[in-house]
């Protein structure tokens, strides 16, 4: 009985993927009665699309539409980016990325453009891609507490000390260096 009820309730979404958007915006994923989870991002039924998961590199993210647009149009704010070099305490930050969310396609470029010019061995960056739901096949995503993506989960001395979700406060640079300079 639950499941067709869930079933109706759907059916409208699953016809017009717009409507699952309209009053949840971005990407972010909402539990289901079930327990199941959907992910919440606007999607293109007619477009072929290829979900990368796992341990990313940032070629494999270059290979994403507009990637490469992003990271060259993105110019980071020259204050913030000098103070960011500046850091010296190891710092690892792990990007939880879904290669299939326009949210994930506008700020990982601009998070890898920042810490190019940051240029800073103390930073080291892992990206896990995940599917639509939430997974990745060898389970790192499951390590991590999250609703929204991209969420960027900054650790240092393998504790987090913050992260920033979905879209910056400020600017990515900004908000990356209020995280460390609270420590």
């Amino acid at each position: 009985m639950k499941k067709a009820v869930l079933a109706a309730l759907l059916s409208p979404l699953m016809f017009n993927p717009a409507l699952a958007t309209e009053h949840n915006g971005g990407c972010g994923f909402e539990e289901a009665s079930e327990g199941s989870l959907f992910a919440t991002c606007t999607q293109n039924e007619e477009k072929k699309e290829v979900i990368l998961t796992g341990i990313l590199s940032f070629d494999d993210l270059r290979q994403q539409p507009g990637y490469d647009d992003n990271f060259a149009a993105y110019v980071p704010d020259a204050n913030a980016v000098a103070q960011l070099k500046q850091i010296t305490t190891p710092t690892e930050i792990v990007v939880i990325v879904g290669t299939w969310c326009p949210d994930c396609h506008r700020e990982t470029p601009r998070l890898a453009k920042i810490l190019n010019e940051v240029n800073n061995p103390a930073f080291t960056i892992t990206y896990i891609g995940i599917d639509r739901t939430r997974t990745d096949p060898e389970g790192l995503s499951s390590s991590y507490d999250f609703q929204r993506i991209p969420s960027i989960l900054v650790h240092q001395e393998q504790k987090e000390i913050g992260r920033i979700v979905e879209s910056p406060e400020t600017t990515l640079e900004q908000d990356l260096l209020r995280i460390l300079q609270a420590q």
